[in-house]
């Protein structure tokens, strides 16, 4: 059984989420939205996991300072209401740092990545429709 991959890069080959151009992203990569304006940077990639229900066993658990530590700063992605979080968690993600003096961060799910071009993640939604981190 194979453990779904949560880190910087993407995973290739198996599973419904590894075979479309979310296969192809990187960390790094500029993001663009379907309009053509620069929205951000990739920040985290995570594969998806058709069979996931839940946040549960997502993240490392333990209670610890580690894990104080791991949430506030950037564990337990993603970092939405839980109902989307498990969208996400199922169909894979990319976090996107983004772009300007407010932009915050937000997710890109799997199916709203079109191609990616040269070093160019490339949207089929607008900016403005993009889901922000919490």
């Amino acid at each position: 059984m194979s453990t779904p991959a949560f880190g910087t890069g993407p995973v290739s080959g198996e599973g419904a989420s590894g075979d479309g151009p979310i296969a192809q992203v990187r960390t790094g990569m500029r993001v663009v939205d379907v309009g053509g304006a620069d929205v951000g940077t990739v920040e985290t990639v995570k594969m998806g996991d058709p069979e996931a229900v839940t946040e549960e066993g997502q993240t490392p658990q333990g209670g610890g300072l580690g894990d104080i530590v791991r949430n506030t700063f950037g564990g337990g992605e993603p970092h939405v209401p839980e109902q989307l979080a498990a969208r996400l968690l199922r169909v894979g993600f990319v976090k996107v740092d983004g772009k300007g003096l407010f932009g915050r961060d937000f997710y890109v799910p799997a199916d709203q990545v079109g191609e990616v071009d040269g070093d160019a993640v490339h949207l089929t939604v607008s900016g403005d429709e993009l889901t922000r981190e919490s």
